[in-house]
């Protein structure tokens, strides 16, 4: 199967497993200490909006094709494919739900879904700061000036500058080495805040002498 197939069918099957563990309220797991950020806030309305759109489309659809459209079998593909497609929104809202950025001892894990995630140590992280920007697209994956953006709702609002250039394996493949990677967090005080907090507590263990 060629690459771009191979992630689109990933990418259904990661939308419905994300939705039935929403549904059974089954988040990813965190470990003893590990802080999720959720980064859904800036693009809930509009999530919201179109799956409330789908649901009110589907009778409306459905009585026009049965009223326009004399061919039976007509109705129950377009009623499959409509239902097919509020699924998948509410899977892609779930997706995001349940897979927060998580600020831990391991380091940061930046994540965008269920298909997207990758976690910087902090070994690799020279500081965390707090700067919003407006992005040119609505693309999850930018990059520009040398930095690795993670963009919810053509936004970002947290920097973190990274120790050497590094390259991240993502679902489209290897990116070019960054020396920035920027993400959004709905509450990017607290994110930064978490980091820089667990990254001196980090530090301090690794300088500290054996025995200590």
């Amino acid at each position: 199967m060629a690459g771009p197939a191979r992630r689109a069918v990933e990418m259904e099957i990661a939308m419905w497993r994300s939705l039935v563990r929403w549904l059974l309220r089954r988040p990813a797991p965190l470990s003893a200490g590990d802080v999720p950020f959720p980064y859904l806030g800036v693009v809930k309305p509009i999530l919201g909006i179109f799956i409330a759109l789908s649901i009110v489309e589907i009778p409306i659809l459905d009585l026009v094709i049965r009223k326009v459209v004399p061919w039976q079998p007509a109705r129950w593909i377009m009623l499959v494919i409509s239902i097919w497609g509020l699924l998948w929104m509410l899977g892609l809202y779930a997706g995001m739900r349940i897979n927060p950025h998580v600020v831990g001892a391991a380091g940061i894990q930046v994540r965008m879904g269920p298909t997207l995630g990758f976690t910087i140590a902090w070994a690799d992280v020279e500081s965390a700061t707090r700067r919003h920007r407006t992005m040119p697209s609505a693309k999850s994956v930018q990059i520009e000036d040398d930095a690795l953006h993670i963009v919810a709702g053509s936004q970002t609002s947290v920097d973190l500058r990274l120790r050497r250039p590094m390259t991240f394996h993502l679902p489209n493949g290897e990116t070019p080495a960054v020396q920035d990677v920027r993400v959004y967090a709905d509450d990017p005080d607290a994110f930064v805040r978490k980091a820089r907090e667990v990254r001196a507590s980090a530090g301090a263990r690794k300088n500290r002498p054996a025995g200590g």
